[in-house]
């Protein structure tokens, strides 16, 4: 898998899209050859919603949570419930980790298209609690944020399920 963090061209759209494509690639890398089993143990003490899968699974609804509920104002069809919100975690373990990693891709392509046909400036559909709306911009730049922070977890993750290094 090729990575670079180097845009094609240099205006903003592009360095932000470059730059969460990254993180997203360095995520799915971080889980290159891993077995289901190793994907979908919880390896933290005191963490047992913390695996591979369930933090890929994770990566796959926050996009689409941001994207699709906050952004476009649809329907909250995410997995979580008020009882349990963790809950896009707690099921991946169930789900081949190839399943997890594919969905993960083909919803990275649809939210590409979606940063593609709107303004950066474009307000979101939902207000924040204070009443105010980020722009696309913003969840962009949350978007990178959070994936590369839990690229942090899984590379911890990866290193107690198998011993490798260095992705």
């Amino acid at each position: 898998m090729t990575r670079t963090d180097t845009p094609p061209a240099w205006d903003e759209r592009t360095q932000l899209t470059t730059f969460l494509d990254y993180v997203r690639a360095t995520a799915r890398a971080k889980c290159e050859d891993l077995s289901d089993e190793n994907a979908a143990k919880a390896l933290l003490p005191g963490s047992p919603l913390m695996t591979l899968s369930g933090l890929i699974n994770h990566l796959r609804w926050v996009e689409y949570y941001w994207f699709r509920v906050v952004f476009l104002g649809e329907e909250d069809e995410g997995p979580w419930t008020d009882e349990d919100p963790d809950r896009e975690m707690r099921i991946a373990v169930d789900l081949p980790l190839s399943q997890l990693l594919d969905e993960y891709a083909s919803e990275s392509a649809r939210h590409n298209e979606l940063i593609a046909a709107h303004d950066l400036d474009a307000r979101a559909q939902r207000k924040r609690d204070d009443g105010s709306a980020v722009d696309l911009r913003w969840i962009v730049l949350h978007l990178i944020e959070e994936t590369a922070r839990h690229n942090g977890h899984l590379d911890i993750l990866r290193e107690l399920a198998d011993g490798r290094t260095g992705v």
